[in-house]
C-alpha cells in the first residue's frame, strides 16, 4: 500500500460552520465525540455550535443554538451521558418543525451538521438532509430568507455517530457507549457471584437490549453464564427441560452458583416474551433453588466511559469532522463507524435499512437470518458462546487421541485465564486430552504438568493475573528437559500464552526443531501483555485493562489537580519501551502531552510543552497532565522531566509526580479483555485441531514447516494466523517493540485535542464504503 501521506492541513473550514447535536438515548462516550467534534472543527478554523436538548433544540433556536470555543469542552470526557442534553422531539417529526429547525440553521450559517445518536435520530437527520433545498425555497417563498441565502446556504452535510449502548446499528462493529455499559453489568455480575456462591443461589440478570441481545451474549461470554436468552436466536421447542437438566448437571458438578442472562427484548420461538421472571417462576418450580431477579436497568447507561469508549468516540469524532469538510452535495450522508480496528465511512441509509431488515428478519421468524446480519461480530460472539457454555456428554465427543499443552509466559495479564479456559473448553469439544503447564517453560522443564477438564477451568473468565502461574524465563536454557517432557507426556501440540517472551519461546522452539524432532508439533502464541508490544497484532489481551486502570487514576488525579488550581501532574506508565500504555492512556484522559520511546524528543520539546503549559494556566482550565512511558529516554527520566517543569513553571503552576507501577497489571479482567482472550484462544485452538489432522502420518504428527508455529494476531480488521519466522523481520529485538505500529497515527489526534499544532495523515480515512452483508460462507473467515 505504497501511497502518499495525505494531510488534512489542506482541508480548511475557514467559513464552515458545523452544528453537533446529541439525540435520542444517553451513552458514556457522547461527551469524548462532542469534544472532539469542537476541538477539530476550531482546529481546522471552522466555527463549531452545541445544539442543546437533540432536535428539540433545533426547533426551538434561541440560546439552544450556541457557538462554542475551546474551553468549552473542557473536562468533559471522563462524565458519562451527554453533557449538550438529549431529547425526544415530536415537532421535528413533522414539516412545521423542520422548517423552524432549518430557518434557526440558516440564521447562524450552519450547513453541516454532526449527530450523535441512534437510527431514529440518524433517519431523522437524512430526511432533514433530502428536503433541505425544498425548506430553504419555502422559507423564501414566506419572506423569512432572501433568495441570497438560498443560494449561499444550498446544501446540508450530514455525518452520523452511534451513539447507543444496545450496539444494535449494522455496520459497526461497536457503537459509542458499548463497551461501557458491558463494564456496568460485569461489574454487576462480578458482585453477585461472590454473594451467589456463598448462599449456591441462581441469579437470572436482566440486562438492557429491546431488540438487540449483543450485551446480555457478550456479558454471558465474558462470565462464563450458563443460560443466555437474547432476541435474535430464541431457545428452541421444549427449552424449558434443557436448561433445567442444564442448571442441575452444573450443581452436581459441585458448581455452587448458576447464572442466567435475559435481554429485556428475549422472546421464544414463537415470538412470545421470555421475562426475567418467568424464567425464575420456572427455575422455582422444577428445581426448587434459591433464585433472585436482579434488574440492571439504567444503570448501564449511567458511568464514566471506559477508556475504549473515549478512544472510539475521540477517532470517530476527529474523523467526522474530516468527513464534513470534504463532503459534497454529491456524498450521501455518512456514518463513521470502527471495523475491526479500523475508521470507516459508510453511507448512513444502508446502514439503517440494514437495520431495519434484521428487526424484520425477527418478526417473521427468520433467526439464522437475522443473526447473519447483525454482521461477523455478532455472529462470532455467538459461535463461540454455544461452544463454550455447553459440555457435550462425553459418549458423543470425538476421540481424537492428541495431547495439547497449555501454558503462560511473561508477565501476567488480565485475560490470561479467559484465554486458557476457552482453549481448554474448546480442545474437549475438538476431542482433544487438555493439559496445563504450571509456572511457564521453566515448570515445563522441571515436569510440573497435568491433565486439566473440563469443570477444572469453571469461573476463570473473571479472574485476572494467571492461575497457572507465569515465568519470564526462555526455553533456550531448558530445551532438553522440555523436550523430554513433551516425549513423555507425548504432547502433539502447544499453545502459549503471554507477551513478548511468548513470541521469542516459539521462535526458540522452532529454531530448535531441527535438533529436536518432539518441536515439530502445531504451535501458537496467543498475544497476551499489558504493553500491547508484540509484533503481528494491533491489540493484546491485558492491554484494555492496564489501559482503564490508568484512565481511571488519571480522572482522579485530574480531579484532585482541578481543585488545587494551576498544578500539573506528571505521570509515569508501564510498557517497557512500548509507548502504547502512554499514548492512549494520554489520548482516553486529556493529558497535555505523552512522552514516548518511539518518538523522540529533546530539551526544545520539553521547553515548549512547558510553555504550552503556561499558556494553558492563563484559561480558565488551570490544571496539566503529563504521561511519560518508563523507557522513553534514560536521562530524562520521571524525576528530571518533574524537576525541569517545577523550576521552569515557577510561580505559574506546581508540579506533582506519581509512578503507576504495578497497579496496571493487576484488577479484574475489562469486558474486551475476557472477550477477545476468549474468542482468540477458541479460534486457535480450532487452528491447532485444523494442523493436528493435516500433519499426523503413520501414527504420529509431525509438523515441521514454518506455518506450523504462528501467532494469531488481530491486523485491522481481522484476525489472522502468521508464522514467528516471518514476524522476525518485523521486530526490533533490542527494544522488545515491532517495527511499525498502528497506534502512532492516532498521536497526532491526542495532540491536536491539547491544543498543538501538528500534522496528521489521513491516508486511511475516507473513501466511502457500503455496507456488506456476508453470504452464510464467509461467516466462518476471520473476523473478530
Amino acid at each position: 500500500m505504497d501511497h502518499q501521506p495525505k494531510f488534512f492541513e489542506n482541508l480548511s473550514g475557514t467559513g464552515k460552520a458545523i452544528g453537533v447535536l446529541t439525540s435520542g438515548g444517553d451513552a458514556q462516550g457522547m461527551n469524548a465525540a462532542v469534544r472532539a467534534v469542537v476541538r477539530m472543527g476550531i482546529y481546522v478554523k471552522a466555527k463549531v455550535y452545541f445544539v442543546y436538548e437533540g432536535y428539540q433544540g433545533m426547533v426551538d433556536g434561541g440560546d439552544n443554538i450556541v457557538e462554542v470555543s475551546w474551553e468549552s469542552v473542557s473536562s468533559i470526557l471522563q462524565v458519562g451521558g451527554t453533557v449538550i442534553g438529549s431529547a425526544r422531539c415530536k415537532s421535528f417529526r413533522t414539516r412545521e418543525g423542520r422548517l423552524q429547525a432549518a430557518y434557526n440553521l440558516v440564521q447562524r450559517g450552519i450547513t453541516n451538521l454532526c449527530v450523535i445518536g441512534g437510527d431514529g435520530s440518524l433517519t431523522g437527520a437524512n430526511l432533514f438532509r433530502e428536503e433541505w433545498s425544498g425548506l430553504l425555497e419555502e422559507l423564501a417563498q414566506k419572506g423569512k430568507i432572501d433568495e441570497e441565502a438560498v443560494k449561499k446556504y444550498a446544501y446540508l452535510n450530514i455525518v452520523g455517530m452511534v451513539g447507543s449502548i444496545d450496539n444494535d446499528f449494522c455496520g459497526t462493529d461497536m457503537t459509542i457507549g458499548t463497551d461501557s455499559a458491558l463494564h456496568r453489568i460485569i461489574e454487576v455480575v462480578d458482585a453477585i457471584m461472590t454473594t451467589a456462591q456463598s448462599h449456591q443461589r441462581t441469579f437470572v440478570l436482566e440486562v438492557m437490549g429491546r431488540h438487540c441481545g449483543y450485551l446480555a451474549l457478550v456479558s454471558a461470554l465474558a462470565c462464563g453464564a450458563d443460560w443466555v436468552f437474547i432476541p435474535e436466536y430464541p431457545p428452541e421447542e421444549g427449552w424449558e427441560d434443557s436448561m433445567c437438566v442444564k442448571l442441575s448437571e452444573n450443581r452436581a458438578r459441585k458448581k455452587r452458583l448458576n447464572i442466567i442472562i435475559v435481554a429485556e427484548g428475549a422472546i421464544d420461538c414463537h415470538n412470545k416474551p421470555i421475562t426475567s421472571e418467568k424464567v425464575k417462576d420456572l427455575v422455582v418450580q422444577r428445581l426448587g433453588f434459591d433464585t433472585r431477579v436482579t434488574i440492571l436497568g439504567h444503570v448501564q447507561r449511567g458511568g464514566t466511559p471506559s477508556a475504549f469508549d473515549r478512544i472510539l468516540a475521540s477517532r470517530m469524532g476527529v474523523e467526522a469532522v474530516l468527513a464534513l469538510l470534504e463532503a459534497t452535495p454529491a456524498t450521501p450522508a455518512c456514518v463513521v463507524s470502527l471495523s475491526g480496528n479500523q475508521a470507516v465511512r459508510l453511507p448512513l441509509m444502508e446502514c439503517v435499512q440494514m437495520t431495519q431488515e434484521v428487526q424484520k428478519a425477527m418478526d417473521e421468524g427468520r433467526f439464522v437470518e437475522a443473526v447473519r446480519l447483525r454482521g461477523r461480530s455478532f455472529e462470532n460472539n455467538l459461535n463461540t458462546y454455544k461452544l463454550l457454555s455447553h459440555k457435550k456428554p462425553d459418549a458423543e465427543l470425538p476421540k481424537t487421541n492428541f495431547n495439547v499443552a497449555v501454558l503462560n509466559v511473561g508477565a501476567p495479564a488480565a485475560g490470561m485465564n479467559a484465554a486458557v479456559r476457552a482453549a481448554v473448553r474448546v480442545g474437549i469439544t475438538e476431542g482433544h486430552k487438555m493439559f496445563a503447564v504450571i509456572d511457564g517453560f521453566e515448570g515445563f522443564a522441571r515436569g510440573k504438568i497435568k491433565e486439566i477438564s473440563w469443570g477444572d477451568v469453571g469461573g476463570w473468565t473473571g479472574q485476572g493475573g494467571s492461575i497457572l502461574g507465569t515465568k519470564r524465563t526462555l526455553p533456550a536454557k531448558y530445551l532438553e528437559k522440555i523436550a523430554d517432557q513433551m516425549r513423555t507426556n507425548n504432547i502433539n501440540a502447544l499453545m502459549v500464552i503471554g507477551g513478548f517472551e511468548a513470541y521469542e519461546s516459539c521462535l526458540q522452539l522452532h529454531e530448535a526443531r531441527s535438533r529436536f524432532e518432539e518441536f515439530c508439533v502445531p504451535i501458537c502464541v496467543l498475544p497476551a501483555t499489558i504493553s500491547n508490544n508484540v509484533p503481528g497484532t494491533d491489540f493484546s489481551i491485558g492491554a484494555d485493562t492496564a489501559l482503564n486502570a490508568i484512565v481511571e487514576t488519571c480522572d482522579r488525579i485530574k480531579q484532585s489537580a482541578s481543585g488545587t488550581k494551576r498544578r500539573v501532574f506528571i505521570i509515569e506508565t508501564m510498557g517497557g519501551y512500548c509507548g502504547y500504555l502512554a499514548n492512549m492512556g494520554a489520548l482516553a484522559a486529556g493529558a497535555d502531552a505523552a512522552y514516548i520511546f518511539e518518538e523522540q524528543f529533546d530539551i526544545r520539546e520539553l521547553q515548549a510543552n512547558v510553555e504550552h503549559l503556561t499558556e494553558k494556566m492563563k484559561t480558565s482550565i488551570q490544571r496539566g497532565l503529563v504521561l511519560r512511558n518508563e523507557n522513553c529516554n534514560e536521562n530524562y527520566t520521571t524525576d528530571f522531566i518533574y524537576q525541569l517543569y517545577s523550576e521552569e513553571g515557577k510561580g505559574v503552576f506546581d508540579c506533582r509526580k506519581n509512578v503507576l507501577g504495578h497497579m496496571q497489571q493487576g484488577g479484574a479482567p475489562s469486558p474486551f479483555d475476557r472477550n477477545f482472550g476468549t474468542k482468540i484462544a477458541a479460534k486457535a485452538m480450532q487452528w491447532i485441531s485444523k494442523k493436528l489432522k493435516e500433519t499426523y502420518r503413520k501414527g504420529k504428527v509431525f509438523a515441521n514447516t514454518d506455518d506450523s508455529v504462528c501467532l494469531l494476531g488481530m491486523r485491522r480488521r481481522n484476525l489472522v494466523f502468521q508464522p514467528v519466522a516471518e514476524l522476525k523481520n518485523e521486530t526490533d529485538f533490542v527494544h522488545r517493540i515491532p517495527k511499525e505500529q498502528w497506534w502512532l497515527k492516532l498521536r497526532p489526534l491526542m495532540k491536536i485535542l491539547a491544543k498543538y499544532k501538528t500534522s496528521y495523515d489521513v491516508s486511511d480515512s475516507g473513501q466511502l464504503e457500503h455496507v456488506a452483508v456476508r453470504s452464510p460462507k464467509e461467516a466462518e473467515t476471520g473476523a473478530i
